[in-house]
């Protein structure tokens, strides 16, 4: 691998006007078919197969206004009047009659006329029916609607209007994400001292983030593709795009301080760092992708999307930065004395192998004691850690952190530990629903009609039950329809039931459910199981089939399928993971030891975000409107992601503590190793990760605020807490048996060279068309020469 990305980094380095005018030609292209075949999103949730979208897809057939999305007018009257005195009845019914004539609407139902009345007489309930589904309602027809309730407030009455075709509330806009961009900004030129240096790899993420989302634009036309797909890619792409470009442009910085030429250093970079790009993105890639098994389109498509924006990310940092790095040039060094350059000098400094520190300390001691002293001064480690030398007995922070994890392992591991699991535990508590307007801000026209209703009617009103009784193999159809309606009534958890409605000449009959409870509570869950399992009943003794649906219950049965997959994609993600990291550190520990650590990073990850939205814990500040069920495709999309962003870290941090120790490092020098040349790199990509990720959280839809926290929160435990931390306590503790693989494993798995250790093979037999014999060659991030690995392989 890394000696096909060494071709693709050296080739766009020398072809970099012919990249960029690809990369231009791609962006125009997308354009071009955004605006040809570029439609809407549909944010709609549907399981095909599941019982409520099989009897839904019936409604659409035989009763489409059914089918259809609707909404409510809530008539409220003046204090110490009631809304049936004959003014007040007057308004709403010369409203409803307007409603009738908005776009799109099908029907209406007059309240005064049906008496849907609150039982203090003081507030009305209107339905507004649309043919169409929520996304296929056009830009105007709610605000037609809501110019309809004229009489209404001319004669004195508070109105809202709401329902299931407003949804539960979109993003604020994008001044968030630009926030997390600057702060994105701000730690690139932190690390890279140099304000050029930290624009090019927020070009190249916004780059590749363009094209995505203009990409999944184009396709909304051909394709149902929902509005939090396009922000999930958005949030991905910018995240891994800006990580991606970090790690490959450090290490070219890194080789140019070193008096590297660019365009061998670019080649290098692409091959070293951007092996380890390509293995990480891959990971999430395949992560995002396996959400297809839980069969359900809308989750389909936020992980093919959210694919694709990595897909895209992965290219970019491969071919469009290092053509970059050839129209920088020489502006890339770091100048001599800068912060910069002493930084990289003071660690390439520190790179040499145990075996060579020998050798130095040797000719040192030939040289006098003088020499020796100086010697010890400029690069030695007189602690015996294998890494401390270059900045006396300091050492980098990273280092610092590491020897801090490694002094006493054990305490280290099970503080770590502790504090994880006792972080973990409101994850107990996890429940799951998808969002309704319940959760849409507090001052919105839909929230505020939601909670008038459920005051003032009930919860249950907010998402009432469709029940579609089959009559045309009953004896007697109506009387087989009264003995359910009759049968409905005397149901625990029955607020109230509708007048049936014939279908297909009277073979079939729709009856309205209201619950005694809101859409998401677990008592309108256990409500819909109670008629599903009486129905076989209904069946044999009135020969009338049947079933449950409407939006309510679509959404029960979406909650159930993912709750009923998380745990078989969960060992999916796990099992790949493990076979994953068997091949790339060819180890039996460090992949159990990442599978552990993925899997208490993410139980944490869920601990916070019931903490914050089902108990409510800081709720006010991060703008959370209401606290109640986690959207339910929080826990496995969570984990598709975090999967691949730890994937990332630990290939980062464990292919430097590996490389050391396979050149001759004890164990505990090589975990030494690792964080002080990772350490720095890792830490700015969290951080940018945390910012991109937490800009999404204060501006965000009902469903995108919870998966952004999730992910912001899951990728600081993770990078700070389980890579950085736990896992050099780990392999110090070990020790050597860190890195055992049995022989006959080793024989039967490939070798993908993600380290690029063939090119350490071809630089040592002059392979290069640049560099001499021997010249140092970047292997996981650090410099070595060419020479046997300690296992004997090469």
């Amino acid at each position: 691998m890394a000696s096909l990305l060494h071709r693709l980094g050296r080739g766009s380095f020398r072809h970099r006007r012919a990249v960029l005018a690809a990369w231009l030609l791609a962006l125009s292209a997308v354009i071009t078919c955004v605006i040809a075949f570029g439609g809407t999103t549909d944010d709609e949730f549907t399981v095909p197969g599941s019982p409520a979208q099989t009897a839904m897809d019936t409604l659409k057939k035989e009763l489409p206004s059914a089918a259809g999305t609707s909404a409510q007018i809530v008539f409220v009257a003046p204090a110490g009047h009631h809304i049936t005195e004959p003014r007040y009845a007057r308004a709403v019914s010369a409203t409803m009659a307007e409603a009738g004539k908005a776009p799109q609407v099908v029907g209406v139902t007059d309240p005064v006329q049906g008496k849907v009345i609150s039982p203090d007489r003081t507030t009305a309930l209107g339905q507004v029916r649309y043919q169409v589904t929520r996304a296929g309602l056009h830009d105007d027809s709610l605000t037609s609607l809501e110019g309809t309730t004229g009489p209404a407030r001319d004669a004195g009455l508070t109105v809202r209007v709401g329902g299931s075709a407003y949804g539960s509330g979109k993003s604020t806009g994008h001044s968030k994400e630009l926030m997390g961009a600057a702060v994105a900004l701000l730690v690139l030129t932190i690390t890279f001292g140099s304000l050029f240096a930290a624009g090019m790899p927020l070009l190249t993420a916004v780059t590749g983030v363009a094209v995505t989302l203009l990409g999944l634009s184009a396709l909304t036309g051909v394709l149902t593709i929902s509005g939090t797909a396009s922000s999930l890619a958005s949030m991905l792409g910018l995240a891994v795009g800006i990580d991606y470009a970090l790690f490959i442009l450090s290490r070219h910085r890194s080789q140019l301080a070193g008096g590297m030429d660019t365009e061998e250093s670019a080649a290098r970079a692409t091959a070293t760092a951007g092996s380890a790009v390509v293995f990480a993105g891959l990971t999430v890639i395949i992560a995002l992708c396996g959400l297809a098994v839980v069969r359900i389109p809308f989750l389909t498509v936020m992980g093919v999307g959210g694919a694709a924006a990595v897909l895209v990310a992965v290219g970019v940092s491969t071919t469009l930065l290092p053509a970059l790095m050839g129209f920088a040039g020489e502006r890339l060094r770091p100048r001599p004395g800068s912060r910069a350059a002493r930084r990289e000098q003071a660690a390439h400094s520190e790179q040499a192998t145990p075996r060579e520190q020998a050798g130095h300390h040797e000719q040192a001691g030939r040289r006098g004691p003088s020499a020796h002293g100086d010697e010890g001064q400029r690069g030695g480690h007189r602690d015996g850690s294998g890494g401390s030398g270059g900045r006396g007995a300091r050492g980098t922070m990273g280092e610092r952190w590491g020897r801090i994890a490694v002094r006493r392992p054990l305490l280290t591991l099970s503080a770590v530990l502790i504090g994880l699991l006792a972080v973990a535990v409101p994850a107990r508590d996890l429940q799951l629903a998808l969002p309704d307007n319940g959760s849409a801000p507090a001052g919105s026209g839909q929230r505020q009609a939601y909670d008038l209703v459920s005051e003032k009617f009930g919860p249950g009103f907010n998402g009432p039950l469709l029940v579609l009784a089959d009559t045309s193999r009953a004896g007697n159809p109506r009387a087989a329809t009264a003995t359910l309606v009759q049968d409905l009534k005397a149901a625990d958890g029955v607020a109230a039931v509708g007048e049936p409605q014939g279908i297909g000449h009277g073979h079939a009959a729709l009856i309205q459910v209201v619950p005694d409870s809101g859409p998401s509570d677990d008592e309108t869950e256990e409500l819909v199981e109670r008629i599903r399992d009486e129905a076989t009943g209904w069946q044999q003794e009135t020969g009338a089939k049947v079933s449950v649906t409407g939006t309510t219950a679509v959404n029960i049965d979406v909650s159930a399928r993912l709750a009923s997959s998380l745990l078989p994609f969960a060992l999916v993600v796990v099992g790949l993971s493990l076979l994953l990291l068997l091949l790339v550190f060819r180890s039996v520990v460090v992949p159990l030891k990442a599978s552990l650590g993925f899997l208490l990073s993410v139980g944490a990850t869920f601990g916070a975000v019931v903490a914050v939205f089902q108990w409510g814990w800081l709720a006010s500040a991060l703008g959370v409107a209401e606290t109640g069920p986690v959207v339910s495709i929080l826990p496995i999309l969570v984990m598709a992601v975090l999967f691949g962003l730890a994937m990332d870290y630990e290939v980062f941090m464990v292919s430097r503590m590996r490389e050391a120790h396979a050149h001759g490092a004890m164990p505990r020098e090589a975990v030494l190793a690792g964080s002080r040349h990772a350490s720095r790199v890792v830490t700015a990509a969290a951080l940018i990760m945390f910012a991109v990720f937490a800009s999404f959280v204060p501006g965000g839809s009902t469903m995108l605020k919870p998966i952004a926290f999730a992910l912001a929160v899951g990728v600081l435990i993770d990078a700070f807490l389980v890579r950085m931390t736990l896992v050099p306590a780990v392999l110090a503790l070990v020790g050597r048996a860190g890195w055992w693989l049995p022989k006959w494993l080793d024989r039967l798995l490939p070798d993908l060279d993600i380290e690029g250790e063939r090119l350490a093979a071809d630089a040592g037999k002059g392979g290069s068309d640049r560099d001499g014999p021997g010249l140092p060659v970047a292997i996981g991030g650090a410099f070595t020469q060419d020479r046997p690995r300690q296992d004997g392989r090469r």
